[in-house]
């Protein structure tokens, strides 16, 4: 039996999201409230399953295009769906309204994710008659050639529904990890934020410059980084491991934690100090769709090394 999807949302994170499921089988019902948006969406899905391919990241660009569909109401996109992919405004009032739409509308054994990079599941699902099956399912932009997604749940959010969303994002070749407890900016942006606050205090103030600094992740923590985590990169950094590296290290680590970068290296006059030497190219198109095909690469090299 093929499973049915609503991608509720077909801005860029919600035409990858149709990629994904298409790509692993699933019948597409893609919904976007405002007019045209979900059929203009269609031929770009195509476009990029077709580029997936050409990387090896989808067997059949065609058959999966042709799995994925526009639904002229959000009750034709939930009519029957097994779970429902929501990729709405990062607004609370927004989640409020559309998760009380879904929760109303799609089928009462379908799974409601949403994917909110920042917004608690408890902040617009607690009066929902259906709030055990609400979560959410943060990805990492973009998703269809980065794999993680974080599954976080409220505290009323059903057992049952997490392990669901979790077999789902794993069938179709993601690769999900589970918030244990509800918290601020969910795993991946807490982790990418103690970066991005150290990274522009250190350009910012003289340090080092941006450039240097991309240089520094790209081409030292990163190459690390993109193959395995911090715990496991500490553990073979010393001859006993985990425990060992603390024990040699974590003294530095301590003297740099006492003095953490401050929330004013995100406002002027530090962004200015950093724009100031930044000198970016005005391509950016160009530069995403060469991230975009480094990625394909490096998605596709990890894939045919599977340990």
């Amino acid at each position: 039996m093929i499973e049915s999807v609503a991608i509720v949302g077909a801005g860029l994170i919600g035409r990858a999201w149709a990629m994904i499921f298409a790509r692993a089988g699933w019948d597409v019902r893609l919904f976007d409230p405002a007019a045209g948006v979900a059929e203009a969406a269609i031929p770009l899905c195509a476009e990029g399953l077709r580029t997936l391919a050409a990387h090896d990241l989808c067997a059949d660009p065609a058959a999966a295009a042709g799995r994925i569909g526009a639904a002229g109401t959000l009750a034709a996109a939930l009519d029957g769906v097994a779970f429902v992919q929501e990729n709405g405004p990062e607004r609370l009032e927004v989640k409020r309204s559309l998760f009380a739409d879904l929760d109303a509308a799609a089928p009462r054994d379908a799974v409601i994710a949403s994917s909110s990079s920042a917004i608690r599941c408890s902040l617009f699902t607690e009066d929902l008659p259906g709030r055990a099956r609400c979560l959410i399912g943060h990805p990492v932009n973009p998703p269809h050639l980065i794999p993680l997604v974080e599954i976080s749940g409220a505290p009323w959010t059903a057992p049952d529904a997490l392990d669901r969303a979790r077999q789902v994002y794993e069938q179709i070749g993601q690769v999900p990890i589970t918030v244990l407890k509800e918290i601020e900016g969910f795993i991946l942006n807490r982790l990418q934020g103690a970066l991005l606050a150290e990274a522009f205090r250190l350009a910012s103030e003289g340090y080092v410059t941006p450039q240097d600094l991309d240089k520094t992740v790209a081409d030292g923590l990163g190459l690390r980084w993109s193959f395995m985590g911090p715990f496991e990169t500490i553990e073979l950094n010393a001859p006993g491991g985990i425990a060992d590296y603390c024990a040699r290290y974590t003294g530095f680590y301590k003297s740099l934690a006492a003095d953490p970068a401050p929330p004013s290296v995100y406002e002027a006059p530090a962004t200015e100090a950093i724009l100031a030497n930044w000198r970016s190219p005005t391509d950016l198109p160009a530069r995403m769709n060469r991230r975009d095909s480094r990625l394909a690469a490096l998605r596709a090299h990890k894939a045919s090394r599977k340990d």
